[in-house]
Formats: structure tokens, C-alpha cells, sequence
């Protein structure tokens, strides 16, 4: 039915012409009844087209999709069944893609090759990447940190007992706590890296060779070293006092979301997005006993004890100060890395670069209890 004939293939409608064949007389009162029915049914087809376009509409504005590459056995896949649990990417648009990867370098070779945009890492590898060329930013994730850990009977007693022992290293040769640890120890005139038998792995792996005795002493992720802790093992040191022993003022957050400069202006809105609900999935876990006892079953923690020192050091690894303050400290440890591994760690760059920590983070800590 088109404009221009809908007069005379609806002749009953008010206004049309006479049917060519015979009368019809149309009263006043049928006339105005005539313009109302055709008042009604066209604004009720305009609705319903109105509805239609609705809906396809909708059907065709998709979630704005991420790619992140996830340690398998690390903290952040916590968070994300938090999301994923509670549907809190799709209610702000949000398609989370996940792809779970054994190690850090794993995760770093993803997001440099393209097939990652969101990664966790440490600003001092973001840093070292910006000196050779690179434009990725950070944004604080945890400031909690491992420690050196060594059976309860070992006779290491410091540093300086590590010379000549086996150390394994969770997360290679420039993992950011190895790193510090290594500026520490040579201010005791100890050089860990060659006086030491130095293996690298992945955490998880790890894990296992100092529960079986293959190594003397390690240095590995705080969720490893609780669990180790739960085995007979102690803290030789943690790394949250060395970086206060090399002049940071208060928590780091050397661990953080890394992701390019170039993704970060093209996808904005949805990374504040993924930002905004990241950190209510924290809020979530810090408060939710519920999900502390699914995690515990994940991870074969039966002990109320163990799992409570879980908790307590995830709680208290929520970064809570402004990110001025984050990289204000940073600028100072990374002068300590920088003096001590010099060009071939941290790149021609002594002072870390002011565009290290993006600017468009969002830190929302969740409340105190």
C-alpha cells in the first residue's frame, strides 16, 4: 500500500473519494468515528515499527569485547569468576575474553604480539618497554608481594646465607621482586645472581620443587609463599620490607594492569568500564565469605587459619593510596633498579618515565570493615 493509492484501496477511510461504482453518504458523526479509527491505526503501526527498530537496534550494538591474558593460577582469575558470577561485565556492556596462560612471560608475549589488549604485570617491565619504544601503561592492581621463603629448619639465616644454596625464582630473570631483591642484597656485598645457583620457572612449578626439597630457598608469589607457610615454612624476608628498605614510603603496587597507549584512546569508555567493575569484584571478594570458601576448595586449602592469612593479605594488597603516590615511589625503586642492572634492565632511561602510570585509572578501595 503506498501514499498516493491509499485512498481509494481503503475507501471507508475518512476523507477519500467517492467508490466509482454508487454512493455512499457518510454522516458527520460517522466521519469524525472514521478519522479517530485512522488517527489510532497509524499511530499504533508507528509504535510498533517503533519497537522493531528498538530491537533490531539492540540486537546490533554488541558488547565491546577484551582480550585478557590470565596467569591460570594467579589472584586475578578470583576476580574475574567474581565478574563472571555476578554478570557484572555484560550489565555494563562489557565481553570479557579470557585466555589462561601457565607464566607471566606467557602473558607478556600475548600482549605484545597483539592477541592480548589486557595483561597483569610490573611497571618496571612497562618501563623497560617505553625505553626501548614501546607505549604501554600500567595501573595499579596489588601491592602484595612474596617473599624469600626457606624451611623452618634451614640453617639460612639471611641473605648473605644464600651464597652458594639453590634459589628458585618464580617468573624469570626481570621479575620486578628478584630484581629488588638483588639491589638489596648488595648492600650486604651479595651477589645473588652469580653467588647463587639461580633456577626460574613458573610459580606453581615452583611451588612444588621447594615442597619436594629441590631447592634451598625460594622466592615466589605471596599466594605461594602462604601455602609454603602452611608446609613448615618461613619468611627469610619479605619484599614488602626490602622495598622499604631501599626508600619507598609506603605500599608499592608493583603489580598492576598493563595494557598500549594506542588501545587505551581507542577503547576508553570500555576500559574505564572494565576498571570500574575490576575493582568492585574486589570489593565483592574482600567481603564475601562465601566466595573465600569456594576459593578454598579451588585451591585444596582446608586449614581456617591458612585460608584467613589468605584473605588478610589479599585485603591488605588493594592499593588504597592516590596513583601519584604509587609512582612517586616507583620513581624511587626504579633508581635503585636502574643503578643496579643499569641499560641492560631497565633500557638508556635512569629516571622512569613520567607516562608509565596511566592517568585514566581508577582506584576505588573497598570499604574498611
Amino acid at each position: 500500500m503506498y501514499p498516493e493509492t491509499m485512498a481509494n484501496d481503503n475507501p471507508g477511510w475518512g476523507g477519500s473519494p467517492p467508490p466509482r461504482h454508487g454512493i455512499h453518504k457518510v454522516n458527520a458523526k460517522q466521519a469524525r468515528s472514521g478519522r479517530r479509527r485512522s488517527f489510532c491505526g497509524r499511530l499504533g503501526r508507528a509504535a510498533f515499527y517503533l519497537m522493531l527498530a528498538v530491537f533490531f537496534n539492540c540486537e546490533a550494538v554488541a558488547a565491546d569485547k577484551l582480550h585478557l591474558a590470565v596467569q591460570k593460577t594467579g589472584t586475578f582469575g578470583w576476580e574475574l569468576a567474581i565478574i563472571s558470577a555476578g554478570g557484572l561485565d555484560k550489565k555494563v556492556g562489557l565481553d570479557l575474553e579470557i585466555t589462561e596462560l601457565a607464566s607471566p612471560e606467557a602473558a607478556k608475549i600475548a600482549l605484545l604480539g597483539g592477541s592480548a589488549d589486557i595483561i597483569l604485570s610490573d611497571w618496571l617491565w612497562v618501563a623497560r618497554q617505553r625505553n626501548l619504544g614501546g607505549r604501554l601503561v600500567f595501573v595499579p592492581y596489588s601491592t602484595a608481594l612474596g617473599a624469600v621463603m626457606v624451611e623452618s629448619a634451614s640453617p639460612i639465616k639471611d641473605l648473605v646465607g644464600l651464597r652458594g644454596k639453590t634459589i628458585a625464582v618464580a617468573g624469570g630473570p626481570l621479575d620486578k621482586s628478584w630484581l629488588l631483591l638483588q639491589a638489596f642484597a648488595r648492600e650486604a656485598h651479595v651477589d645473588i645472581a652469580s653467588e647463587a645457583n639461580v633456577i626460574y620457572g613458573a610459580p606453581a612449578l615452583l611451588y612444588q620443587k621447594a615442597a619436594n626439597g629441590e631447592a634451598d630457598a625460594t622466592l615466589n608469589f605471596w599466594n605461594f609463599c602462604v601455602a609454603l607457610e602452611s608446609r613448615g615454612f618461613r619468611r627469610l624476608i619479605g619484599m614488602d620490607e626490602v622495598e622499604r628498605r631501599l626508600g619507598a614510603k609506603g605500599p608499592v603496587s608493583m603489580v598492576g594492569y598493563v595494557f598500549d597507549e594506542g588501545f587505551a584512546r581507542s577503547h576508553a569508555d570500555a576500559l574505564a568500564r572494565f576498571l570500574k567493575i575490576a575493582a568492585e569484584a574486589k570489593d565483592i571478594l574482600a567481603h564475601s565469605d562465601a566466595d573465600w570458601e569456594n576459593i578454598a576448595r579451588q585451591i585444596g586449602i582446608g586449614d581456617k587459619a591458612q585460608l584467613t592469612l589468605y584473605r588478610q593479605i589479599y585485603i591488605d594488597g588493594i592499593p588504597r593510596r592516590p596513583v601519584e603516590e604509587e609512582a612517586a615511589d616507583a620513581r624511587i625503586l626504579y633508581k635503585v633498579l636502574a643503578k643496579t642492572g643499569g641499560a641492560d634492565l631497565t633500557g638508556p632511561a635512569k629516571e622512569l618515565d613520567e607516562e608509565t602510570f596511566y592517568k585514566g585509572s581508577i582506584g576505588l578501595a573497598p570499604r574498611e570493615n
